[in-house]
């Protein structure tokens, strides 16, 4: 159950992380923000959304960590991260910004990114 647990809070973290990072794009694109909004404010509300961010990280990690008592290394946690993160940030894109498409190259990097969980499972 460990995997699930540490899987589910990395993907619910990566979600939080992402409209953290890119969502004032997408508010900004509906106008809800403009290009003169203070910098500060938008670094407050990122900062808001960081907060339940981390706090699906930190346990996802503690509860993984074969350390821990985990089934994972700590390298095989951080490509299993990167992984999640990528596809959360896809997923977010091709839903959220219509003008962006999804290229070969794109995927080509995404199988690389699968081939890195691969090789970092490789005993």
């Amino acid at each position: 159950m460990q995997h699930f647990y540490t899987i589910g809070l990395l993907i619910v973290s990566n979600i939080f992380m992402t409209f953290a990072w890119y969502g004032h794009l997408k508010l900004q694109q509906l106008k809800v923000f403009t290009s003169d909004t203070p910098l500060y404010i938008i670094i407050l509300l990122s900062w808001m959304l960081a907060l339940p961010e981390y706090s699906c990280q930190v346990p996802a990690n503690r509860i993984g960590f074969d350390g821990n008592g985990g089934p994972f290394t700590i390298m095989q946690l951080k490509v299993i991260q990167e992984v999640i993160s990528l596809t959360v940030f896809t997923v977010f894109v091709m839903l959220l910004f219509n003008g962006e498409t999804l290229r070969w190259n794109h995927l080509a990097a995404f199988v690389c990114l699968v081939m890195a969980v691969f090789f970092v499972f490789y005993k």
